[in-house]
């Protein structure tokens, strides 16, 4: 699996992300521009040690990001308001899961050119504007693995 996070903004988060992929052999792919440095102290602390462990690849604008993208790919982008949930789709192994700025989510114009592949997680209280990205990509990831019987698990 892929997990994509564009323009992320909050180390603790991406660290933790880091370590979710880590921890389930998913590829971590970030898209600049950041809202810290690499070397900041809390995404190394959220990420620990998993930073060794880790495939990852920093790409400098999402156009260099989607160039790499084999003809197969499979981008789903989770972001409220999708018309599918993020549990009505089938996953394969190769998909990306694509998840945007803590503030802002995902540009508005890359969700219209990709209204088939947009895809939220329910919420149920009206006064939350959202959950914490590190939460809604394990999520997310997790029913995609579970889908598919749970592979290479130790």
């Amino acid at each position: 699996m892929n997990i994509v996070l564009v323009e992320p903004e909050i180390p603790p988060n991406t660290g933790n992300v880091a370590r979710l992929c880590a921890a389930t052999k998913t590829r971590l792919h970030l898209i600049e521009p950041f809202g810290f440095k690499l070397d900041d102290k809390q995404l190394k602390r959220a990420g620990m040690d998993y930073w060794e462990q880790l495939e990852w690849h920093r790409w400098p604008r999402w156009d260099e990001f989607v160039k790499q993208l084999p003809p197969s790919a499979r981008l789903w982008f989770i972001e409220s308001e999708g018309q599918k949930s993020y549990a009505e789709v089938n996953y394969l192994p190769d998909d990306y899961l694509v998840f945007g700025r803590e503030t802002a989510g995902l540009p508005k114009t890359l969700l219209e050119q990709h209204r088939e592949s947009w895809l939220r997680i329910p919420m149920f209280n009206p006064e939350s504007r959202s959950l914490n990205l590190s939460n809604c990509a394990a999520l997310v990831l997790y029913e995609a693995l579970r889908q598919q019987g749970f592979p290479g698990e130790v």
